[in-house]
C-alpha cells in the first residue's frame, strides 16, 4: 500500500489521488484535505498537528528527552 505524501497514512487500494508535477515528482494523497494542504497552502505535513508524521515525531522527542534526563 502507498502512504500519503503529506499525512503519512496507508492509502487503500482503488482510493486516493495521484498528483504529478511537470518535472515528474509524483505524490499520493488520501483525501483532498491533504493535498489541499501540500499544493494551495504550502505546508509541511512535519510540522501540521493532525497528521501522523507530526504524532511520530513527537513521540522520538518524547523519548529523545527521557533518554537524556536519566
Amino acid at each position: 500500500m502507498a502512504k500519503c505524501s503529506f499525512c503519512g497514512n496507508a492509502i487503500k487500494p482503488a482510493t486516493g489521488l495521484l498528483f504529478v508535477k511537470k518535472e515528474g515528482t509524483a505524490f499520493f494523497f488520501c483525501s483532498r484535505k491533504c493535498e489541499k494542504n501540500m499544493i494551495k497552502l504550502g505546508r509541511s505535513g512535519v510540522k501540521t498537528r493532525w497528521t501522523a508524521l507530526f504524532q511520530e515525531g513527537k513521540k522520538a522527542g518524547k523519548k529523545k528527552t527521557v533518554a537524556e534526563n536519566k
